[in-house]
């Protein structure tokens, strides 16, 4: 598995520097976590660590720890439309990462803003309940989530949970995932990532991609040695290690702003989850064992302490 130094330094566009991926802006559209683990805060750290500009409009502010979420409380549509109005009149993203939007009216405006910028390379995290079980998203918005949302992203990033709740299939094996795929695929038109995480059998991920992303795909720069694709190109099978941990508050938010950063930095979709997925994977192995419940992971495992401390030395 490549690390992450030598992933940035092989998996972007031609001619594109280190420098110019530090140029590179994602935005993410998400709900805050106060303890820092999941939500903006994780998406921000997750940017960070990439050397990508991270800017964020906040949807909802949650109080919540490693244990519970407390209570949520959503931030108005027309202030969430301010803060993208603000971001995007001034500083265009490369990228977008959209995860807890709550409600239909942040929905509705969440998506006449990505449509009005014209904004390109969305990954959006269908985020529906938190770690600790509660509840990030009205039942009654699930439809405009579907239906308006989704279809406008490049990428949707459903955990198994999820995917049932979008599809209404139980899924309990990898030929399930597969179906819940193809069916999100059908509903929204657009590339499915299916996550793993929480299968009995592995963490292997599956994802169902659009004949113009199987075509586009150059395995040049990925470990192609923990991929498989089958189905014509459109069934790409990433697999994943089971890591034995408490600690995975924000595992969803992570990869999401982690495969947002690759696409703002030029690699296209199936470079971008393969480098994502060893990102998660080496924040999760770091051990980070923060708060008495499900803790967060390890954002900052790939800067050395030497590096991040040297202005205190």
């Amino acid at each position: 598995m490549m690390n992450n130094k030598e992933a940035w330094g092989t998996g972007m566009e031609n001619n594109v520097t280190i420098k110019d991926v530090c140029r590179r802006k994602v935005l993410a559209i998400a709900g805050s976590d106060c303890s820092g683990g999941a939500g903006i805060q994780a998406d921000l750290k997750t940017m960070t660590a990439h050397g990508i500009y991270g800017m964020s409009v906040i949807t909802a502010i949650t109080v919540q720890n490693t244990r519970e979420v407390i209570k949520s409380e959503p931030v108005p549509p027309d202030i969430v439309a301010a803060q993208i109005d603000a971001v995007c009149s001034d500083i265009m993203p490369d990228a977008v990462k959209t995860g807890m939007l709550f409600s239909e009216g942040i929905i509705d405006v969440v998506s006449q803003k990505i449509k009005e910028y014209n904004l390109k390379n969305i990954v959006a995290d269908p985020v529906f309940v938190s770690t600790s079980g509660s509840r990030l998203l009205e039942p009654q918005a699930a439809d405009a989530l579907k239906e308006k949302l989704l279809p406008l992203a490049t990428l949707l990033t459903p955990n198994i949970p999820e995917a049932q709740a979008l599809t209404g299939i139980s899924i309990n094996n990898k030929s399930d995932m597969l179906q819940a795929a193809s069916k999100l695929y059908e509903i929204t038109g657009t590339n499915v990532l299916v996550k793993g995480g929480h299968s009995t059998e592995d963490s292997d991920d599956l994802l169902y991609c659009t004949e113009e992303t199987a075509m586009l795909h150059t395995s040049h720069c990925c470990d192609m040695e923990n991929i498989s694709v089958t189905g014509n190109g459109r069934e790409v099978w990433f697999k994943g290690e089971k890591i034995s941990t408490l600690n995975t508050h924000g595992t969803g938010c992570t990869l999401s702003s982690a495969i947002a950063c690759g696409l703002a930095a030029g690699m296209d979709i199936i470079e971008a989850v393969s480098l994502a997925k060893a990102y998660l994977t080496g924040a999760l192995q770091a051990g980070l064992d923060i708060g008495q419940g499900n803790g967060p992971v390890d954002h900052c495992f790939s800067i050395p302490a030497n590096l991040a401390m040297s202005h205190l030395l």
